[in-house]
């Protein structure tokens, strides 16, 4: 079955949110280290496993946006 491409609106939307899962996910994994009640250790456990989760599923239909970037490892010299 043929999955449609996103708009480009859709894919800018898709962008803004898969880079705000990413923030969310750093920061949650970084505040465990700060944190010692084992209750609140534990959902941010919880919510660093769903994000991860859901920023597979998001990269997964942001494969499908109609713009790709430029795969130009050569103009980058030493």
């Amino acid at each position: 079955m043929n999955t449609p491409a996103l708009a480009p609106h859709e894919s800018m939307e898709l962008h803004e949110a898969l880079n705000f899962k990413t923030l969310c996910l750093a920061k949650s994994k970084l505040m465990q280290g700060l944190v010692f009640d084992q209750e609140l250790k534990a959902l941010m456990q919880k919510d660093v496993i769903q994000s991860t989760q859901q920023i597979a599923e998001l990269q997964a239909i942001y494969a499908r946006a109609p713009f790709q970037a430029p795969h130009s490892f050569n103009a980058i010299s030493p």
